[in-house]
């Protein structure tokens, strides 16, 4: 028990304190960067007053804060339901593995291990011809949404299957490609855009869904660039330009 400027903490108020900081800081690195932001500041703002207000006990401001902080609470599951979702998935792979299982009942795994260089060359070759691609390499999550917006493919992965689905004339070249066990699971799938504010302008809409993607899941996205032929990839929401294919290679052989 420790004695703080009239105020007596004890061990259990410090780690009540640390935990809701934690929580905290965890919500606030899921609304950064989206319009949320601002919503989540404001409310962390109203609730800090609500206590002050508590604190000197100004009961007519007490109670009308209350049922302010009561009442929005409902609106907020509205405000904020894609930061809640992305919330409760993200508690959800802290207690998984890799491969989808609960850490405490460890099971073997059915994954197989990514033919990389079939990948690669696919890769390699969409880019000299300036042919753009949106490739998602799934994990725990089975995406189910994502798949029912395009078409089931279900072939063992080849560089000249990937080529033709992404060839400027081809039915299914618009959309999102998804590979897991070395299968293409489905192809011209939709993938949910980005809504970050700071999202580079001179990004097209394949890298907005890559990013937008993986910030609910922990699924890969590798782009190829329609413009310029350069690769990037998303993982966690974040995206990153300019990579070399030596650094996918070595993306891919870490992730699989």
């Amino acid at each position: 028990m420790y004695n703080l400027l009239f105020i007596v903490l004890k061990l259990s108020d410090i780690l009540d304190i640390v935990v809701v900081a934690a929580l905290i800081y965890a919500i606030y690195k899921l609304v950064k960067g989206t319009v949320a932001i601002n919503i989540f500041i404001g409310l962390i703002s109203v609730f800090l007053v609500w206590k002050m207000v508590s604190m000197l006990h100004m009961k007519m401001l007490d109670e009308i804060l209350g049922q302010f902080i009561s009442v929005g609470v409902i609106a907020l599951i509205v405000v904020f339901q894609q930061e809640i979702r992305s919330f409760l998935l993200m508690l959800g792979r802290l207690s998984t593995d890799r491969q989808g299982h609960l850490k405490f009942l460890k099971k073997g795994t059915n994954f197989q291990k990514l033919e990389i260089e079939l990948l690669i060359s696919a890769l390699e070759n969409m880019s000299q011809n300036l042919t753009g691609a949106l490739i998602v390499i799934r994990r725990n999550n089975e995406l189910i949404e994502i798949k029912d917006t395009g078409e089931t493919i279900d072939a063992i992965l080849s560089t000249a299957l990937i080529e033709s689905i992404f060839f400027k004339n081809s039915p299914l070249h618009d959309g999102a490609l998804i590979i897991v066990n070395n299968k293409i699971e489905a192809a011209r799938c939709v993938l949910p855009v980005s809504k970050r504010t700071d999202f580079p302008v001179d990004f097209g809409l394949r890298h907005r869904a890559a990013s937008g993607l993986t910030q609910n899941t922990d699924a890969l996205c590798l782009v190829v660039s329609e413009q310029t032929g350069n690769f990037a990839y998303a993982q966690k929401g974040e995206l990153y330009t300019k990579i070399s294919i030596e650094e996918i290679r070595v993306l891919l052989a870490e992730f699989s």
